[in-house]
C-alpha cells in the first residue's frame, strides 16, 4: 500500500500542508482543524498517486525504478487501483469541503485534475511537462494556508512559489540521472531532447535563482524574521552553487549532488520559516 500511495511523496505533501497551516494560523493553535486538513489532503494525495499509477502502468513497467510498483508487478489489478484511488480522492475532496472549507477543497480539486489530466499525459508530449507538474506539486502549502485563513493572500502564494521553483532543479536533476530510462519508457524529459545538456543545466540554474528570490518574500511580507532571512540566503547560495556545478559538469555525480541537496534544502528552509514565524 505504501508503494501505491507513493508514501514519500504523500509525506512531503502533508509536511508542506502542515507548514502552510501553521504559518497561516493566528492565535493559540487549534489542532482539530489542523487534523482535518491533513486527513483530507492525505486522502486526496493518496488517491491521486494511485490514479497516476493506473494511468502510467504500461510506462512504469518499462523502467527499472518503477517496474516494482503494484500494477506493473502484478500485485494489484487495475480495477482495484481505480476503486481505491477514486474513492480516496473523492472522500478527500468532500472531507475538505465539509470539515475545512470550500476554497481548500477547490484548490485540492485543481491539484488533482492538473496532476492527472494535464501533467500526466504531457509527459509523453513535451518536456515542459516538468513546468506544468510543478503547479499541482506546489498547491499543498497553499491548501494549508487557506485552511487556516479561509482566503488567498500574498503570503499563501509565496509558499506556493517556493515549492514550485524548488521542484524544478530537483526534477531536472532526477531527469538527468534517469534520462535513459525515461526515454525507454516514452517520457519526454528535457535531457532527452537536449543533446549536449546545456539547456538542462541552464534551467536548473535559472530556476534556482528564481527560488532564491521568492524564498526572501516570507521576510518581506513579515511572515518570518531575521533568522529565516539569513537561513534562506545561506541555503539559497548553497543550492545555487550545486546547480552551477551541475550546469558546468553534466555528470551523474553532479546531478546526484544537486538532487540530494534539494532534499536537504526544503525541510531546512521550512523549519527556519516555522521556527522564526512572526507572531
Amino acid at each position: 500500500m505504501a508503494d501505491l500511495v507513493k508514501s514519500r511523496l504523500t509525506t512531503l505533501v502533508l509536511l508542506t500542508t502542515l507548514v502552510g497551516f501553521y504559518l497561516g494560523w493566528r492565535g493559540p493553535m487549534n489542532f482539530l482543524p489542523m487534523f482535518h486538513v491533513l486527513l483530507g489532503t492525505g486522502l486526496l494525495a493518496s488517491g491521486a498517486a494511485a490514479l497516476n499509477q493506473l494511468l502510467e502502468r504500461e510506462f512504469d513497467a518499462r523502467m527499472r525504478r518503477t517496474a516494482g510498483r503494484p500494477l506493473p508487478s502484478g500485485r494489484l489489478q487495475p480495477g482495484t487501483v481505480m476503486l481505491i484511488g477514486g474513492i480516496s480522492s473523492a472522500v478527500g475532496l468532500v472531507y475538505l469541503a465539509v470539515l475545512v472549507n470550500l476554497l481548500t477543497s477547490v484548490i485540492g480539486a485543481v491539484s488533482l485534475i492538473s496532476y492527472l489530466f494535464i501533467y500526466t499525459p504531457l509527459k509523453r508530449v513535451t518536456w515542459t511537462n516538468t513546468l506544468v507538474g510543478a503547479i499541482p506539486g506546489a498547491l499543498p502549502p497553499l491548501m494549508g494556508w487557506t485552511a487556516a485563513r479561509g482566503e488567498l493572500t500574498n503570503e499563501g502564494w509565496t509558499l506556493f512559489a517556493i515549492l514550485a521553483f524548488w521542484q524544478l532543479p530537483h526534477f531536472f536533476a532526477i531527469a538527468w540521472m534517469y534520462r535513459d530510462e525515461y526515454a525507454k519508457a516514452g517520457f519526454i524529459m528535457l535531457p532527452n531532447v537536449d543533446g549536449d545538456g546545456r539547456r538542462t543545466g541552464q534551467q536548473a540554474v535559472w530556476n534556482t535563482m528564481a527560488l532564491m528570490t521568492v524564498s526572501l518574500l516570507p521576510f518581506a511580507f513579515h511572515l518570518a524574521g531575521m533568522v529565516y532571512l539569513v537561513s534562506a540566503l545561506v541555503l539559497g547560495a548553497a543550492f545555487l552553487w550545486f546547480a552551477i556545478q551541475f550546469s558546468r559538469q553534466l555528470t551523474l555525480g553532479r546531478a546526484r549532488q544537486l538532487f540530494l541537496f534539494s532534499i536537504i534544502y526544503l525541510p531546512l528552509l521550512l523549519s527556519a520559516m516555522v521556527w522564526d514565524k512572526v507572531k
